[in-house]
């Protein structure tokens, strides 16, 4: 754990932290910290902090917390097309850890019907995931998910509502610019990820009609978890996530 992270209902501000879960396992197993060693914490969607180990006793860890600010909000948003269920898993703790700000999970016609039956697409299953990621990373916020049924309701009735004056790029092999050549800015920038058959011809249509830019990272076709690290990693040099 690169921060350990509670819910705000957790945290009492001003009051030591008791943990005796499997955060404390970690600090206790692979931390090995002992009494008067600071550790990184962090409230979920909160600020993050320090903390000094105060107290360890039978397996529970005794925390002084000094709270900090709230990190940076992320300027990067992905619109992802629902990849099979098994990926999708995968991709929700490395989503997060790569500040994200929203992730739109949508249709698209090279996504099979049943995928949007999968229990991955449930906040109680995808949320620890998500937290996962931010402990990985060092992160607090949470991105917001959203997720779309029907693609072209969405494109052309609330994607402007939701995201308004973004970037908007379509990632689409052997077409486009390619990456290298895009100038950073610090608009909200949006990525569009289409499923590992590709995006139509409709759907390309539609999308650059809404402003989408295709941009390519080159001519490999890549699974939609590692074209989605690859491409979201790209995209947020453009976005300044850390700036």
């Amino acid at each position: 754990m690169n921060r350990i992270l509670f819910t705000e209902a957790e945290v009492d501000k001003g009051h030591m932290i008791e943990v005796s879960d499997h955060r404390a396992v970690h600090m206790l197993k692979v931390l090995h910290v002992e009494v008067g060693q600071l550790v990184r914490i962090g409230i979920i969607n909160g600020p993050i902090g320090d903390a000094e180990v105060v107290g360890i006793d039978a397996g529970q860890v005794t925390l002084n917390p000094v709270w900090g600010d709230l990190p940076l909000a992320s300027s990067l948003s992905l619109l992802l097309a629902l990849p099979r269920p098994k990926v999708l898993k995968r991709l929700w703790a490395p989503l997060a850890s790569l500040g994200l700000n929203k992730i739109i999970i949508t249709n698209a016609e090279k996504v099979e019907r049943n995928y949007f039956d999968t229990h991955w697409l449930e906040p109680e299953n995808y949320q620890p995931l998500l937290v996962a990621g931010l402990v990985q990373a060092g992160d607090t916020l949470l991105p917001e998910v959203i997720i779309r049924r029907r693609f072209k309701p969405f494109i052309e009735d609330e994607l402007d509502t939701l995201i308004p004056d973004s970037r908007r790029l379509l990632a689409h092999p052997r077409t486009g610019r390619h990456f290298r050549d895009l100038q950073p800015d610090k608009n909200e920038l949006l990525l569009a990820v289409g499923p590992e058959g590709g995006w139509s011809e409709f759907e390309v249509d539609l999308l650059q009609h809404h402003q989408f830019q295709a941009v390519s990272a080159g001519s490999r076709i890549l699974r939609t978890d590692v074209a989605c690290v690859a491409l979201l990693t790209l995209a947020g040099e453009l976005a300044r996530i850390d700036s």
